[in-house]
């Protein structure tokens, strides 16, 4: 994917081993959206953890980079953030455990535009939000993601051997 067309990127993707720049904004694409989560040093990054588990939300939580990009690639969002680097990574360390995710107000690209600016946004939303199919796609693919669990709820499967 390039960096075109992950929304704002400016900057092509980090190189592998790379390590970005402490409350740098990352960006990591998924099937039909891009993740957003904010790099606080010692290759950790806060980010939401959305619809990632299951039938809960999952909260704001600091995890490594790999676990953050999930074998994707990581671009670097380049803006001009209102708070210096210590206020920001305070500001984003300031809503762990916070589970009120919420796909179009509340997302993870609007943590962190709330960490770098005081502006809970988000342009993938409102790029979206023109485009009610991409909004509905974007919502058939979080429940994609929570069939495994949906389906682990059903009866176990009959495994007893047939004969012919």
């Amino acid at each position: 994917m390039s960096p075109a067309t992950l929304e704002g990127m400016t900057r092509p993707r980090l190189p592998a081993g790379e390590e970005p720049a402490l409350r740098a904004h990352l960006v990591t694409p998924r099937r039909l959206y891009s993740h957003h989560g904010l790099y606080v040093g010692g290759g950790r990054v806060i980010h939401y953890g959305g619809l990632a588990r299951g039938l809960y939300c999952g909260p704001v939580e600091e995890v490594t980079l790999q676990q953050f990009a999930r074998g994707r690639g990581i671009w670097v969002r380049t803006a001009a953030p209102r708070f210096d680097r210590e206020q920001t990574v305070a500001r984003a360390r300031s809503r762990l455990g916070e589970r009120r995710y919420r796909v179009l107000t509340n997302n993870c690209e609007h943590f962190c535009e709330w960490c770098l600016r005081g502006e809970s946004r988000s342009a993938q939303v409102e790029t979206r939000s023109a485009k009610p199919l991409a909004v509905l796609l974007a919502a058939c693919h979080a429940l994609s993601d929570l069939l495994p669990t949906l389906l682990r709820f059903g009866p176990e499967p009959d495994r007893t051997p047939t004969v012919c």
